[in-house]
């Protein structure tokens, strides 16, 4: 069973097409990166397979079940959904904000339980929040309050994560945390879905992309095979070089300068 199906999708936003006829499947325990140019459909992608957006066309099955049969509660029990920029209530604990994921789970007859307790503790543990757990959540630095987003997707305890640029506006340091953080989900069987922008971060740590332009797939598969000059180049209206980084061989992204047409400064011979 998969994961995730999407098939034909559509979308348009006051009639100006923003996806096209957009399919793929993805298999249970993968980390699926979706990149492409601004404007090219990544976040609403997302939303729409979220049901933040209704479907204007295709279907879309999660763990073999349609969309649509899944009411709102019943879905976050399968699937997490961090947008690109969540709102942070005034005043919330980092320890209150974790255990917000926990929110599905609990309903009129069964409230806090120790299953909670025990996910909120792994969370917190797995993003190494302890040292800020009772904390401001507005006080943290950028990387820390993304894994404290990830930890509260972490303790929803889902088997689907959908990841809405979450290294966006990081340092090279908090990023390469937060992708670790996302890698090891997937090494626990969770099945990541993220929308990325840093191209050598998406070869590097996914097991398979789908770049987006133009509101359709342009290419989809394994990370390392997709990531071609001729795709970057085509995408991103560019021209790049692509080397492969010491030790794991990586692709790395390097935009070519433009040649320039100047003339070097001639000496001044003014006496």
């Amino acid at each position: 069973m998969y994961a995730l199906r999407a098939r034909n999708l559509r979308y348009a936003y006051q009639d100006k097409p923003v996806l096209d006829d957009v399919g793929f499947d993805i298999e249970p325990g993968r980390l699926v990166g979706i990149v492409g140019p601004n404007g090219s459909g990544k976040s609403t992608l997302l939303k729409l397979l979220a049901r933040q957006l209704p479907l204007q066309g295709g279907e879309v099955e999660v763990a073999g079940q349609a969309l649509g049969r899944y009411s709102m509660k019943a879905l976050a029990r399968v699937m997490a959904f961090l947008p690109q920029r969540p709102v942070m209530a005034d005043g919330i604990r980092v320890e209150q904000l974790v255990q917000y994921g926990r929110h599905p789970h609990q309903g009129w007859f069964q409230q806090w339980s120790e299953e909670d307790a025990r996910q909120v503790a792994r969370a917190r543990d797995a993003m190494g929040l302890a040292p800020f757990w009772q904390r401001s959540a507005s006080s943290l630095s950028g990387g820390q309050a993304q894994r404290a987003w990830l930890a509260m997707i972490l303790a929803q305890n889902t088997p689907l994560i959908l990841l809405d640029e979450p290294t966006s506006a990081l340092d090279i340091g908090h990023q390469a945390e937060v992708m670790e953080a996302v890698h090891r989900m997937t090494a626990e069987g969770r099945t990541v879905l993220i929308v990325i922008h840093d191209l050598g971060v998406a070869a590097r740590y996914c097991d398979e992309l789908i770049a987006l332009a133009d509101g359709r797939i342009q290419a989809i598969g394994p990370a390392r095979e997709v990531m071609t000059k001729a795709l970057v180049d085509r995408l991103y209206d560019t021209d790049v070089d692509i080397l492969s980084a010491p030790g794991d061989g990586a692709p790395v992204i390097v935009p070519r300068r433009a040649a320039t047409l100047s003339r070097p400064l001639e000496e001044d011979s003014t006496p």
